[in-house]
């Protein structure tokens, strides 16, 4: 039977001051096409379903005009409670700063990771995306990422981008909070962790290589 893959993607577009955020384009295209290229259906879902914001800073002239045309699938995301982990065989969840505003809360993402992750599929994020995780508590009380080796992007590297300051938290350190191994490597720099079904990634360079894993478990 042919492989499933769903990918959950922001809905958040504002940081501050008229600062426009979103999903980090690449993060979602070079999965999204890395996936179909390898025979798998996916689907693409956010907290609200409808459209999932680009954030500007992750284009420019030189995006790839397969990147560009990957960008159609998040024009109309389903909604997280209209989606099962039956459903699928991984979840995937692509960065970008607009995931640290909503995923961190939405109790139904928790529920589908937790569902995902108990029936032994493949819990995957990238960068920001595992913001996506940090509210997960599997059923036994405790939190998703605790005692699991991850990676996320990391303090140091939210510190160059300027933002440390104004984002709800810094996702290194929550994950740290909740008792996970963080293995960082050094800024901008591919990395991934995989620990059991548990795959993620440090930044935007990370992305192929999460994918590839993913990829690799899967079959």
């Amino acid at each position: 039977m042919e492989k499933s893959i769903l990918i959950v993607v922001t809905n958040h577009s504002d940081i501050q001051d008229g600062r426009k955020t979103g999903i980090w384009l690449s993060e979602f295209a070079e999965a999204y096409i890395e996936f179909v290229k390898n025979g798998y259906q996916v689907a693409v879902a956010s907290p609200l379903g409808g459209q999932s914001p680009i954030d500007p800073n992750s284009v420019n002239e030189d995006t790839s005009k397969d990147i560009w045309e990957a960008a159609v699938h998040l024009e109309n995301t389903v909604r997280i409670r209209d989606v099962f982990a039956n459903d699928f065989d991984a979840v995937f969840l692509p960065g970008g700063h607009g995931t640290m505003y909503d995923l961190p809360d939405e109790q139904m993402l928790h529920q589908l990771v937790r569902d995902f992750y108990e029936a032994g599929k493949i819990v995957a994020a990238v960068c920001h995306g595992p913001a996506g995780l940090t509210g997960v508590t599997l059923s036994d009380g405790q939190p998703l990422v605790a005692g699991k080796r991850v990676n996320a992007f990391t303090d140091r590297e939210e510190a160059e981008t300027g933002l440390s300051e104004i984002l709800p938290f810094l996702l290194e350190s929550k994950l740290r909070e909740l008792g996970a191994v963080f293995v960082a490597a050094p800024n901008w720099t591919k990395h991934h962790e995989v620990d059991g079904n548990l795959i993620t990634g440090q930044n935007p360079q990370s992305t192929l290589a999460v994918t590839k894993a993913v990829i690799d478990k899967l079959g």
